[in-house]
């Protein structure tokens, strides 16, 4: 099962719902939740600028393509990712952003790619607004779950805060369209993975497609109505956490209707050592994260 919360109850720590997050996060490693300030019309409002930009001719996209970079920044081409090495690349497009770093931030001037320049479409000319407003919503709501979730595995309410300084946020438009009527078995929206980061917060246009693997090892549908959001999470975080929170499994299939959906993959600063506590060890998220984006889009595989 996986649980509907709510979130200004997490807020106000209410006892039955942090048992329910609690539960989610260790068994599920999947919930949704709503009444985060964050209403319908502006999701939809998030999603129809994305339908836009992807419902663009390709060569008008392509002034944004991400494999005439050294980074994941802009527009992903289909068949541009390959999140499961057993199966073919991915059939879905995408559109990433990230955060964008101050003036005089130490990170500026290494050359790193998690925090690379955003590349931004001359249209829809209300494209960049939209999408960079959402982004900063979006950062808040994922750090107020975290911090319900520190207080439920009993540690100070902010302590992963102190770690989201610079975050290596990245802001995902995915667009899914009808499964081809080419694609075979090992063809997927996107094929089944586990996310690389911390935590993933997901908004989508109702449309059903998202597939979660349960602990008993089925695969559930899970979908979410604009101002419902699905949460997971993802290694970095189980790492971190000495496996308390659970990196689940999931995939999208692909179906008869074209599917928008935008998760937001909120992660800490590159030098987070994510390692579990008490552990002795070091591992660097910006490592961690650099790797597996290395390993997952072609265009850096072929780099």
């Amino acid at each position: 099962m996986i649980d509907d919360l709510d979130l200004r109850k997490l807020d106000e720590r209410e006892a039955s719902e942090m048992a329910k997050l609690l539960h989610a996060i260790g068994e599920v490693g999947f919930l949704t939740v709503s009444n985060t300030g964050l209403n319908a019309d502006h999701v939809r409002n998030v999603i129809e600028a994305y339908r836009d930009f992807f419902h663009l001719p390709d060569v008008r996209k392509k002034t944004v393509d991400m494999a005439m970079t050294g980074s994941n920044r802009g527009w992903g081409a289909p068949r541009s990712e390959q999140v499961d090495p057993k199966a073919n690349p991915d059939f879905k497009e995408v559109f990433d952003c990230g955060f964008e770093l101050p003036a005089g931030n130490s990170y500026a001037g290494k050359g790193l790619s998690v925090y690379a320049p955003n590349l931004w479409p001359n249209n829809p000319v209300e494209f960049q607004g939209i999408i960079r407003a959402y982004y900063i919503d979006a950062c808040n709501v994922a750090m107020r779950v975290l911090q319900a979730i520190a207080v439920a595995l009993g540690r100070d309410k902010l302590s992963f805060d102190r770690a989201f300084d610079t975050p290596m946020a990245l802001l995902r438009g995915n667009y899914y369209p009808e499964r081809p009527a080419w694609a075979g078995d090992r063809d997927f929206g996107i094929g089944a993975h586990t996310d690389y980061g911390c935590l993933t917060l997901l908004a989508t246009d109702g449309v059903s497609g998202l597939e979660v693997r349960m602990p008993d090892n089925s695969w559930q549908p899970v979908s979410a109505a604009p101002g419902t959001f699905i949460i997971n999470f993802g290694e970095m975080l189980e790492f971190w956490t000495a496996g308390k929170v659970k990196a689940t499994e999931h995939r999208v299939i692909g179906g008869t209707q074209e599917r928008i959906s935008v998760p937001l993959f909120f992660n800490p600063s590159y030098d987070t050592n994510v390692a579990p506590p008490s552990s002795g060890k070091t591992i660097s998220a910006g490592d961690h994260l650099t790797r597996r984006y290395n390993e997952t889009y072609l265009h850096l595989q072929a780099t």
